[in-house]
């Protein structure tokens, strides 16, 4: 099992693994504090670590984040936590309180909804997306620099993702797997959240699952809004 690296953005990596029928992705943001978005499960941390010393040595990682507590979230975190002395967890203050104190082998940085983290010259902010698509603690990195929205398990697409960063149509596929398994929450709140996410105006968003995507953002995201307003068919 190998995990590919491409640059996605300026500075920000994109590493993904392919398994039968599905794929991982990591996104590695470069900087005098480099952060990880995303670890993997514990079977593929060999292979995702391995992919971030083709970038940077793991002595150098300074943050682990995460969108929200599951497996391919955040399931290698201790892992890399003993390989990567200088890291330390991020999470959302939800996701401190209820998971990481506990679970995480290193006392996690708590992000509160609109925060700011300086990894040197670039900035990312923690929105907080309480059950979108799932997960209390759920939430999302905006990288300012590039306009990069670390967007988790939003526009999912499965199958091997051979292309990195396309500008074609994402949505239409990420939908067709929510058909099959929907795994939204459909909280009450989920369009306002969304409406808050688009207002960022990314031009690069940065999938867990599939590949990252570039264009206008904002209006992507609202149209998933307007997708998830449908009754199912």
């Amino acid at each position: 099992m190998e995990t590919r690296v491409d640059e996605v953005a300026d500075g920000i990596y994109r590493l993904n693994t392919k398994v039968p029928g599905f794929n991982f992705n990591q996104y590695l943001i470069v900087d005098d504090e480099p952060l990880l978005f995303h670890t993997g499960p514990r079977g593929l941390f060999e292979s995702v670590s391995a992919a971030i010393a083709r970038v940077i040595g793991l002595d150098r990682l300074r943050w682990i984040g995460f969108s929200h507590v599951e497996a391919d979230e955040c399931g290698a975190l201790n892992q890399l936590l003993a390989a990567a002395p200088l890291a330390s967890p991020l999470c959302s203050k939800v996701a401190a309180m209820v998971s990481m104190t506990d679970l995480a082998d290193r006392p996690p940085r708590a992000l509160a909804d609109g925060e700011s983290l300086t990894l040197g010259r670039r900035s990312v902010t923690w929105l907080d997306a309480p059950h979108v698509p799932h997960g209390w603690e759920c939430g999302y990195l905006f990288e300012r620099e590039t306009r990069t929205l670390l967007c988790g398990d939003l526009f999912t697409q499965s199958g091997g993702s051979d292309v990195p960063l396309t500008e074609s149509d994402i949505l239409g596929p990420s939908e067709a797997f929510r058909a099959e398994m929907d795994y939204f929450a459909h909280g009450r709140r989920q369009g306002e959240l969304l409406e808050r996410l688009a207002r960022t105006q990314p031009t690069t968003l940065a999938c867990m699952h599939g590949s990252a995507w570039r264009g206008d953002g904002g209006a992507l995201i609202r149209a998933l809004a307007t997708s998830l307003e449908r009754p199912p068919q």
